[in-house]
């Protein structure tokens, strides 16, 4: 059984595909002509085909050697940015790092693990800007952002998964006491709701069917509300049934303050991703603080309500 290294020679093996020729692949590699040779031959007997048509005048990548030179490429560069990231992760952080958050997610959950990195790293210094509006991470030099929902603009971006945002039903439980829980959720007009909107227009509420479709329901609130955080305000103080993000009131539930209302209605998910420029040079500063991020997060939310 033949035990050498598969792997011995692939470098040799690129560069003379690179080059187009033995001798010209010396020249690079400061060997002999001769060494470089042998070493195609050892690599093509290890692997038992063929990787180059040999003639006097040209020499060129057989089927199999085209597809193990494609293979040998992705895997070295996997292997770079392995070793990048490695390296980054190894050393201290610093420099200043521009990242957008949404306002009401960003500041109760983000922001407190992000200025704990900062802590654990002294010379990483930090420019936060808190905003539901959708900034442009190129037009405004932002490196990291925070976003809640699909990505329309995916092509420009690279994310990766922090989690999903899913709303929750839900009343004070003097609300409740007073006018008692709908069964079913055409039962909500009959209720009073606080709904996401102002001027007299508000969002619908989302929620899944049985066969996982999304619909829509228009919800006519007693109080209007532009503001997440304020919804959750208004909630507490017993105003009518919300629907409002888990992150936001887990905790609330889980001290009674709040009480889950129809449980077993399902609502529409919104992935949580951070994202960076796609056309940027892969950034071991970004890339870092993006992974430290994601251990916090994934694979359970820190809001997540455990027993």
């Amino acid at each position: 059984m033949n035990t050498s290294d598969p792997f011995r020679g692939i470098s040799i093996f690129l560069e003379v595909v690179d080059a187009g020729s033995f001798t010209d692949a010396a020249e690079r590699l400061d060997m002999s002509k001769s060494g470089v040779a042998k070493s195609i031959s050892k690599l093509e007997s290890t692997l038992g085909t063929r990787l180059f048509h040999r003639t006097t005048r040209s020499l060129t990548l057989t089927d199999e050697g085209a597809r193990f030179s494609e293979g040998c490429r992705r895997s070295l560069n996997e292997l770079k940015q392995a070793q990048t990231l490695l390296l980054a992760q190894q050393q201290e952080l610093s420099g200043r790092l521009r990242v957008t958050l949404p306002m009401v997610l960003g500041k109760r959950w983000v922001l407190p693990e992000l200025l704990d990195i900062a802590k654990q790293h002294p010379a990483l210094e930090l420019d936060i800007n808190l905003t539901d509006r959708l900034v442009d991470l190129v037009e405004e030099g932002v490196d990291l952002a925070i976003r809640i929902g699909p990505l329309h603009d995916s092509a420009t971006l690279i994310a990766k998964p922090l989690g999903v945002q899913r709303a929750v039903l839900c009343a004070a439980p003097e609300y409740i006491a007073a006018n008692g829980v709908p069964a079913s959720l055409d039962d909500l007009h009959s209720h009073a709701c606080i709904t996401f909107g102002s001027g007299g227009q508000s969002r619908s509420w989302y929620f899944l069917d049985e066969n996982g479709h999304s619909h829509s329901m228009a919800i006519r609130g007693r109080v209007g509300l532009n503001d997440s955080g304020a919804i959750l305000v208004a909630a507490l103080a017993g105003f009518g049934i919300a629907l409002i993000a888990d992150w936001l009131v887990n905790e609330y539930i889980a001290d009674g303050r709040l009480s889950v209302v129809l449980p077993e209605v399902r609502t529409v998910g919104f992935p949580i991703h951070a994202v960076w420029q796609r056309n940027q040079l892969l950034s071991p500063k970004v890339r870092h603080v993006v992974d430290l991020l994601a251990a916090r997060f994934v694979p359970e939310q820190p809001w997540e309500v455990r027993d």
